[in-house]
């Protein structure tokens, strides 16, 4: 697919936002849609988003309801698969199901050739893009790039130690690609708005190997995160479904260390610990969720593939932005005043930080000399970039 064709796509997801707002849709009576959350649905991170974004629907359509199962990973459900859990929601009326993780994209595909009457919405993935989805599966991700971007620039404001330190989940294209954004954000703002060198920054990354606390299966985010406090880091930035990150940081600061963290996925996060939150980029569903039911409703839905960009007029705009940055407590004036010049350069398209000369970390090219990234590229990365510590497979 062309940069152009993705733009595209952009640009009609934004407008379709936009002529959600013209006039109500009616509901046929009795309309049901179901959820599939990979974590608890009041994680505080992405599972809860996805589950605001579901009442948000609900608030908007009256008349609809919707069904939910959470927590479907090898830890808490190890019996259930996700076709049972379509099974179940189909047998409640479901019309619409939404599954709401990367692990479920394979399964989300035989579920929906099983039941070819009902549209499912594929949350992060790509099947649509590359052929492989049936003709009822959609693909919806919000382009969280620029939150980390965002939350990068915070970062390399913030940070005295010049160490700052990423607790990952599983390695993805996806994570790869989150990560890396963070460190081009914090290396942009370090040296243009400190005047720092950014290769003087440390930015190491400790994958867990998933997205939330499995014992005895994944590394404990709790640990990851002093272990990463002590070797220096004074932003730790979480990639990882929950709040671990956020939490260490306002016990390590409650006993007098100079530390600040950075959560992810839901914008109420920094609430577990305000006093060291720099702020939270996060995911706002309700929009897209409602875009694409709707098309259900009326009939005009196709299957299609949306990497949907921030409402740049506002991005914290609840009815037309599905990326959002919430300034933290932790935010001082002058780094504030600094993020919203970078917001505006990301917005005007005067700051574009997958630009080249980059490397991945093994040395070889990303992006030659002046070369800009498409969507493509940034989707499928296929390492860390180089000056970035951690592994990359």
């Amino acid at each position: 697919m062309s940069r152009r064709v993705w733009h595209i796509v952009c640009i009609l997801s934004v407008v379709s936002l936009v002529l959600v707002a013209c006039g109500p849709t009616k509901v046929p009576e009795g309309f049901t849609f179901g959820l599939i959350l990979v974590g608890p649905f009041n994680d505080h991170g992405w599972s809860e988003a996805h589950y605001t974004a579901a009442e948000y629907v609900t608030e908007k359509l009256p008349g609809s309801e919707f069904v939910y199962l959470d927590k479907l990973n090898p830890a808490d459900r190890p019996e259930t698969t996700l076709e049972q859990a379509v099974d179940d929601m189909v047998s409640q009326g479901a019309q619409v199901i939404l599954t709401t993780s990367d692990d479920f994209k394979e399964d989300t595909d035989l579920a929906a050739q099983k039941n070819p009457d009902v549209t499912f919405i594929h949350i992060s993935g790509d099947h649509v893009l590359t052929g492989k989805a049936p003709p009822n599966v959609d693909n919806y991700m919000g382009k969280m790039t620029y939150g980390k971007m965002i939350a990068g620039c915070a970062a390399g404001l913030a940070t005295e130690t010049g160490t700052i330190a990423y607790v990952g989940p599983l390695i993805n294209e996806e994570t790869r690609r989150l990560a890396s954004s963070l460190f081009l954000g914090a290396r942009y703002c370090y040296e243009n708005y400190r005047g720092g060198n950014p290769d003087d920054l440390r930015f190491i990354v400790t994958w867990i190997g998933f997205w939330f606390n499995i014992p005895g299966v994944t590394l404990d985010p709790t640990e990851v995160s002093n272990d990463l406090i002590n070797e220096g880091a004074d932003v730790l930035d979480s990639g990882i479904d929950t709040t671990e990150a956020l939490v260490v940081t306002g016990q390590r600061a409650e006993r007098g260390e100079a530390v600040l963290a950075i959560p992810y996925d839901y914008e109420g996060a920094c609430d577990e610990a305000p006093e060291v939150c720099l702020g939270i980029p996060y995911f706002n569903w309700g929009p897209g969720y409602l875009e694409r039911i709707e098309a259900v409703i009326d009939g005009s839905w196709k299957p299609q593939f949306v990497w949907a960009e921030p409402d740049w007029n506002d991005i914290n705009d609840p009815d037309t932005s599905p990326i959002g940055f919430l300034k933290g407590p932790a935010l001082t004036d002058e780094w504030s005043g600094q993020i919203d010049e970078f917001i505006a350069g990301l917005a005007d398209g005067s700051i574009n930080l997958f630009v080249g000369p980059l490397n991945y970390q093994d040395g070889s090219q990303f992006l030659a000399a002046g070369e800009e990234a498409t969507d493509e590229q940034i989707w499928y990365m296929a390492q860390l970039l180089e000056g970035m510590e951690g592994p990359s497979e």
